[in-house]
Formats: structure tokens, C-alpha cells, sequence
């Protein structure tokens, strides 16, 4: 991402980004290229998740960037938040993605809807990296179709007793910490689900399989268990039957930092490009002379910065507790499909070089893909969508 100007301006709103953007690009920046980047091979091979680095982030304050200070995290918005998750994709979206996943899922859903006893207990080690954090709503048959879910919780003394299976978690193994939604009424009814709280180590809760991915593959992804967990009615997060609105409400906020991520990853992709096309010489001169590589960047240029606006308008909205449904799900949308097109672009600027594991395009154009799968596909944000359109309208 890019911050040099202090304003921007599009139809609908202004802003002025505030120094603290600059200073936590900074900060990120040369964390990602000193701590990270020399890793960033090695973790992708090994499909191993960096631990040790996420407890580092931690300590920059890079694991609760926007929960106020009071519960440990730095205290800032979603512009910071934007900054930083961009930065650590250019140079690695999975450490990018975990790092997103942990703040915008189960940080977020227990400082947004979490008791003031719950944010004191979980909030401060999780800010802190020593606890990471899950976020447990997909399952095998239910992916878009949260409110079909067959993980069930049904009361049982002084708490509940939850049965089922959840997959593609993030951190599903190594997290600490999971919050998990889980059918308290019938499917497809309103207010059919409830949010719970777990933690590491409760009977019955059993990480499963890491998934063998294409992309993403430092980012801990797996299934797990719900054997008949059995968790006190103090772990409940909010209100019966409120766990489906509150994860739509949270998915608003994830998907903002899906679109930084699919913005950090096509902003490496584009810069490698481009410094490969100033160096590399065919037909006697560089290819950034040859006009149809000129052309591929210029469109690559252009669709990054309108990802950007997309985005800061979503992170000005939420900043400013405005409805932001709409522009998140605009910014994901469009921010993860061009950064496919620019990650595709790129490799085909490297040529046969591209596709080679020596050079950075072919990482960025395996990890891109997510971008337009998780937290909801593509499809799925062409219906909250239209159907936000439509209700504007009057017509829903």
C-alpha cells in the first residue's frame, strides 16, 4: 500500500491519513524485511507456522492493532490496520494472513461482542502474541451456508454440550484460544446460532488434519473436533441466538483485512514485475521499453490504486463506525480478483522465470487465490452486494 499522499478524495468522503499510518508502515516494513523475508522460502516448503515471529509481532503490537490499550492492544484504526497487513504480504501473505486472521476473527469477535470479563481475561494475552487465536464458523457441508450448520450446542446443566466438526480453521491446531459458532435452533431459522469461547485443552476439542495447501502455506490451516465439548454458560459470547449476527458483523471488519492482504500481495507481484522488466534485456533494450509490457504495468498501477481506494473508503467508514457491509465486501471483492489478474500478469512478465521457485511471482500468484475464496467468495460479495443495493432501494 501506498501512503505518500496525506489525503485522498473520492465521491463520498475524504480523509486525512494520520502520521501513525506512515510510522506503522515503517515499522512493519522493517520488521517484514529483517525478521520475515529471510524465512519466507523455507516456511512455504515446510508448510510451517512461525510461532516464534508471530509472538514478535505481538510484542510490536502487530496482534491487537485496533483493541484499545486498556486491554492490551495498540490502540489504533483500521487505516494503521490496513497499513500493516499490506506491508507483511508484500513481502509473505501467509504470515500476513495469520496475523489478519488473529485480529479480525477471534480478537475482533470477542472485543466486539465479547462480556467486559471475557475481553480482560482472553483480550490481553492474545494482543500480547502469547495466546493465538481461531475463529471456528465453516464446516465440510456448510462453507457459505453458515446457517445450515450441523455443529450443535444444546444446554446441559450450567453450560452447554457442542457436537460437530469445523474446517479450513485457521490455526486449528496451534490455536490457544478458539471462538466457535455453533446451531442453537433449527437450520435456516433466525437466530439459529450461538458464539462460544474454548480454549486449548478442553476435553473433547480435537485439531485434526492440517490441510496440505496451493498457496498459504505457512498460515496453519486445518479441521477440528467438537466431541461433545462441554464449556460453562460464562463462555458464551452475547446472547442466544446472536452468533450468526455477530458473525456477519465481524466478516465486515475480515474482509477489510482480506482486501489489504490481496493488495499487499499484488503490490510485491507488481514491484517484482516491474523491477524485472527495468533489468531485463530483450531485443536489445529493456523490457519496460517493449510497449506491451509497458501497458501491462500501467494497468496493473491502476488497478492497485483503485484496490486502495476501495479499501480506505472501507476503513474510513469503519473508522468512523458508519455502515461498512457494502464497502467491504466492494473492497475484498475487487481487491482479491485484480490481484489475481496483477499476480497472473506478473508471472507472465518473468516469462519462464515466473514459474520458477527461485523468484517471488510464483509464491505471490499461488497465495492471491485465497484471497478471493476466504471469508466469503466472490459470489458471496456480489450478493451482499446487490442485496444492500436492493434494500436501499427499497426493493429487499
Amino acid at each position: 500500500m501506498s501512503v505518500e499522499a496525506t489525503l485522498l478524495e473520492t465521491a463520498g468522503f475524504s480523509l486525512e491519513l494520520p502520521e501513525s499510518v506512515r510510522q506503522v508502515q515503517e515499522i512493519v516494513r522493517r520488521f517484514a524485511q529483517e525478521r520475515l523475508a529471510p524465512h519466507v522460502r523455507e516456511l512455504d516448503e515446510r508448510q510451517s507456522l512461525p510461532l516464534d515471529l508471530l509472538r514478535e509481532a505481538g510484542e510490536l503490537g502487530l496482534m491487537g492493532i485496533f483493541v484499545p490499550q486498556e486491554y492490551g492492544g495498540a490502540g489504533l484504526g483500521y487505516y494503521e490496520y490496513v497499513a500493516a497487513i499490506a506491508e507483511l504480504a508484500r513481502v509473505d501473505g501467509a504470515f500476513a494472513l495469520s496475523v489478519a486472521a488473529h485480529n479480525s476473527l477471534c480478537v475482533g469477535h470477542i472485543y466486539y461482542h465479547g462480556s467486559e470479563e471475557q475481553k480482560r481475561k482472553y483480550l490481553p494475552r492474545l494482543t500480547s502474541g502469547e495466546w493465538l487465536g481461531a475463529w471456528a464458523l465453516t464446516e465440510p457441508n456448510t462453507g457459505s451456508d453458515a446457517s445450515n450448520m450441523d455443529t450443535v450446542a444444546v444446554r446441559e446443566g450450567e453450560g452447554w454440550r457442542i457436537t460437530g466438526q469445523k474446517n479450513f480453521i485457521t490455526h486449528g491446531i496451534s490455536a490457544d484460544v478458539y471462538v466457535v459458532i455453533a446451531r442453537t435452533g433449527e437450520r435456516r431459522t433466525p437466530r439459529n446460532a450461538t458464539t462460544f469461547i474454548l480454549e486449548k485443552g478442553t476435553p473433547g476439542l480435537l485439531p485434526g488434519k492440517k490441510e496440505d495447501k496451493l498457496g498459504m502455506r505457512a498460515s496453519e490451516t486445518a479441521w477440528i473436533g467438537l466431541d461433545g465439548v462441554w464449556v460453562p454458560d460464562s463462555q458464551r459470547i452475547g446472547a442466544v441466538g446472536e452468533g450468526f449476527h455477530q458473525a456477519m458483523q465481524v466478516l465486515d471488519g475480515g474482509r477489510i483485512s482480506i482486501a489489504a492482504l490481496a493488495l499487499g500481495i499484488a503490490r510485491g507481484a507488481y514491484e517484482a514485475a516491474l523491477a524485472y522488466a527495468e533489468q531485463r534485456q530483450q531485443f536489445g533494450k529493456p523490457l519496460l521499453e517493449h510497449q506491451a509490457i509497458a501497458f501491462k504495468l500501467a494497468d496493473m498501477a491502476m488497478e492497485l490504486s483503485a484496490a486502495e481506494l476501495l479499501t480506505m473508503r472501507a476503513a474510513y467508514l469503519k473508522n468512523t463506525g458508519q455502515p461498512v457491509t457494502r464497502f467491504s465486501s466492494m473492497a475484498k471483492y475487487y481487491a482479491s480478483e485484480v490481484g489475481v489478474k496483477i499476480c497472473n500478469e506478473a508471472l507472465q512478465i518473468f516469462g519462464g522465470y515466473g514459474y520458477i521457485k527461485d523468484y517471488p511471482v510464483e509464491k505471490y500468484y499461488r497465495d492471491i487465490k485465497l484471497c478471493t475464496i476466504g471469508e466469503g467468495t466472490s459470489e458471496i460479495q456480489q450478493l451482499v452486494i446487490s442485496r444492500d443495493l436492493l434494500r436501499e432501494a427499497g426493493l429487499a
